[in-house]
Parts: structure tokens; C-alpha cells; sequence
């Protein structure tokens, strides 16, 4: 272990010999932190919660009680093969979080960003890389192989399918079930499945969008929801879009590497 005050440390904690806690790192009552575990500066871990490695975490994050981060993927090709889960920095995880780590198959790693705001219930997958500033609403879920850009809010119940990509600052409504990629900037909600209802664009304006930038991304995304162009037709469009606006060529390139089908 790292140099800490043992004082912050509830003696009923149990910490592998094998774990690196950090300074400052503050332990609730009946947690359990297993080997290869590393938790970094000025972490506080609430009551009941269990941490397993190889998991390393960066510094300033807050669990709460009974959040159960790195344990085994959920998936029968899993045989114990080392894998291992990431966390960032200033993350807040709330109570009933789940975690998994990775899978030898689908890349040893389940990495999570930093400044994330994780709220009770929700759940992380193997092999799911999640950005920066993203906000899990109560029990929002990622399946496996999920990948989830910067500024994504996911609203309570919502849920995405495995493979699937969301795009920076999107928005997923409440109880949506996503089963196909979500572009940069969409705000998607809920019939059967989920499906576009515009733009994020009060999400863009408090994130410093000016209007001619969402002006841009407006008509990007009418181009390609709003009339009967095929896709290979509205990509025409939207690239002479993206002519002028870096938002619209990020939006295109999103699309353009996607492997599962695009949620139109």
C-alpha cells in the first residue's frame, strides 16, 4: 500500500495486501478491496462496497455504498483470463453501480473516463469504453462491447444494445432501448425502440455551441432523418456540409465507422 491515514480507513474493512491505496483515500465500514486493485488520491469508498482487480482507479472519484466495481465479465466465453477494468478521475458512482472488467475476446479492458456522473443501479458491461462528462441516469445499462462518447446523457431505464456506438453529446430519453448507433448531437426517445427526435441542441448551447454551429448540425441531421434520401444519398449531403463545419465532418466520420446498422 501507498502512504494514507489509516484513520480514514474503517477497521472493518478488508484490503488486500496486494491492493495500492493511495493518499487520502478514505474506506467506508464492511468494504472489500481485492488484489490488484489501485486506487488513487483523495477516493472515497462508501460501506459495502466491493472492489476486485486488476482494476485501477484514478483519483478524486467517490463510490457509494454497495456499488460492485471489477468484477468478472458477465459472459459464458469468460475462463478467468486476465482482464481488467479503468477509471478515471472526479468520478461520482453511486449506490448498486455495476462494473465489469473485460474479456480476453473483446479486448481485455473496460475503460470508464473521467468526471462521470453514474447513478444508482446502473450497469457497465465488459469491453465498454465510456468518455468524459457522461451522466447514467438510474438504472440506465450498457451491454457488452458499448461504446459511449463525451458529454452523453443516458436518461433513467434507458438501455443500449451490445456493439452499439453513441456519439459525443448525445441524449438518450427515458426507458429508450438503443439497438443500433447513435450519431454525435442526436436526442433519441422511445417507441418500441428507441428512435431520432432532433438534436440535442439545449445540450450543445450549455456546452458553448454557438448558433451557427447548431445551425449546421440541424441541417445535418434533416439530411439524414427528415427526407427519403438513402443513406448512401444523405452521406452525399452531409458531406458537402461538412465542407464548413468541423461538428458536421465528425458527425460523418461517426457514421462512416460504424459496424452495426445506424439508428434511423
Amino acid at each position: 500500500m501507498s502512504s494514507h491515514d489509516a484513520s480514514a480507513i474503517h477497521p472493518t474493512a478488508v484490503i488486500d495486501p496486494r491492493a495500492r491505496i493511495g493518499a487520502g483515500v478514505q474506506i467506508g465500514a464492511y468494504a472489500v478491496i481485492g488484489a490488484e486493485v489501485e486506487v488513487g488520491d483523495n477516493t472515497r469508498i462508501g460501506p459495502h462496497c466491493l472492489i476486485e482487480g486488476p482494476t485501477r482507479i484514478g483519483r478524486d472519484n467517490v463510490f457509494h455504498g454497495h456499488a460492485a466495481i471489477g468484477g468478472e465479465p458477465q459472459d459464458k466465453k469468460y475462463r478467468g483470463e486476465r482482464v481488467a477494468l479503468e477509471i478515471g478521475d472526479g468520478n461520482a458512482i453511486r449506490e448498486f453501480v455495476t462494473i465489469n472488467r473485460g474479456t480476453g475476446d473483446g479486448g481485455g479492458l473496460t475503460r470508464i473516463g473521467s468526471r462521470n456522473w453514474i447513478l444508482a443501479y446502473s450497469h457497465i458491461a465488459h469491453d465498454c469504453l465510456v468518455g468524459d462528462d457522461c451522466v447514467f441516469s438510474n438504472n440506465a445499462t450498457l451491454a457488452g462491447h458499448v461504446t459511449v462518447g463525451n458529454h452523453v446523457i443516458l436518461s433513467g431505464f434507458s438501455g443500449v444494445h451490445q456493439f452499439c456506438r453513441i456519439g459525443d453529446h448525445a441524449f438518450i430519453g427515458m426507458g429508450a432501448f438503443v439497438n443500433g448507433d447513435v450519431p454525435p448531437y442526436l436526442m433519441v426517445a422511445q417507441e418500441k425502440y428507441a428512435r431520432p427526435r432532433g438534436i440535442n441542441a439545449e445540450g450543445l448551447k450549455r456546452r458553448g455551441f454557438d448558433a451557427s454551429r447548431i445551425a449546421a448540425i440541424k441541417r445535418a441531421y434533416r439530411a439524414l432523418y427528415m427526407g427519403e434520401a438513402k443513406l448512401d444519398e444523405a452521406k452525399l449531403e452531409l458531406a458537402e456540409i461538412a465542407a464548413g463545419s468541423d461538428d458536421v465532418r465528425a458527425f460523418l466520420d461517426f457514421i462512416d465507422a460504424g459496424e452495426r446498422p445506424l439508428l434511423r
